[in-house]
């Protein structure tokens, strides 16, 4: 069995001892080739050739974004014609290829690593490291669905979610502090989430449509929070779920309110807090479970986010459903 470790040495929650503990932890157990990545879109690069190189295990060690990376790169090669993926009038239809792609482990080395902590794994690299030892032991897999996000002519799979708006406003702020130095921490997201929607979100004119094959468009919407797993993100040890039915076994979920005043935005975050699997109780906000497909039209470019990364602005965005196109050591 060969594997493949992708590091990302500026993950933001290891230090070179950790990684040199994990290294070795690894090492001691399976035939492993360690590569570190040196800029955007490298852990893409090195999971497309470790598929082509027929390798068993691709394991990260980073935060979400290095895991979408190489997501992306498994399946970059091929997934067309193997996921018989198309897109007409809002519908799309897909086949599993997990199968014919490496698998994937992650240890969690970002700041929130919403993918590992969805897949039950510990938060701690160490811990993740040995418990994904044991899995690969004892053959224990899952195989699970994702999304894909159709925009700006590109395609790209996430594992977690997706969002339009405000959401992904505050991860862009979020990113120009963090260019000049200042850490990513739970209590500057907040403050931030806090003054995008105070001070610089649009919250009177909303901008989006939501539309789905055979049903009306829902029209009004300030918002757009696609999720492909359960919770959506966490603040620390928080979960924050606007979506808590979302699961790697089913479809995908949306929650999309048509209002952003305070007190229906208060009764939002605390419901996401408690993440409470009622209606929210007034009928200002859309959810759906479950979909297979889902188009979002802007009426102005709008921010966008994929696991937690900017992807730029956008006027249209397709999600499908992709069922059980990876598998992952659980």
């Amino acid at each position: 069995m060969r594997a493949i470790l992708i590091v990302n040495p500026n993950a933001t929650t290891t230090t070179p001892r950790t990684r040199d503990v994990i290294i070795r932890a690894l090492s001691s157990a399976i035939d492993i080739n360690v590569i570190d990545t040196t800029h955007r879109l490298h852990a893409s690069d090195l999971a497309r050739q470790a598929r082509r190189d027929n390798i068993d295990i691709v394991l990260t060690l980073g935060g979400d974004g290095t895991v979408n990376e190489v997501v992306n790169g498994l399946l970059a090669e091929g997934v067309a014609a193997e996921h018989n993926t198309t897109v007409s009038a809002g519908k799309a239809g897909t086949t599993g290829t997990a199968a014919t792609i490496p698998t994937l482990g992650t240890i969690p080395g970002g700041s929130a690593n919403v993918f590992a902590r969805s897949l039950g794994l510990s938060e701690d690299p160490v811990d993740a490291t040995a418990e994904l030892i044991e899995a690969i032991s004892h053959g224990h897999r899952r195989t699970i669905g994702l999304g894909l996000a159709e925009y700006n002519g590109l395609n790209r799979y996430f594992m977690c979610n997706a969002g339009l708006g405000i959401d992904a406003e505050i991860i862009e702020e979020m990113d120009r502090q963090r260019a000049k130095g200042v850490s990513a921490t739970p209590a500057r997201y907040v403050g931030t989430a806090l003054n995008q929607f105070f001070v610089k979100t649009e919250r009177h004119e909303p901008a989006l449509t939501i539309e789905r094959p055979g049903v009306d468009p829902v029209t009004g919407v300030f918002l757009a929070i696609i999720q492909n797993s359960s919770p959506w993100t966490y603040l620390g040890p928080i979960a924050v779920d606007p979506c808590p039915r979302a699961s790697f076994d089913a479809g995908l979920d949306l929650f999309a309110p048509r209002s952003l005043g305070v007190l229906h935005t208060v009764n939002y975050v605390q419901r996401m807090l408690l993440r409470q699997r009622s209606k929210y109780p007034f009928g200002g906000v859309l959810t759906l479970h479950d979909q297979t497909s889902i188009r979002i039209t802007a009426s102005r470019p709008t921010s966008l986010q994929i696991d937690g990364e900017a992807a730029g602005s956008v006027r249209t965005l397709t999600v499908t459903s992709a069922p059980q196109a990876l598998t992952v050591l659980v």
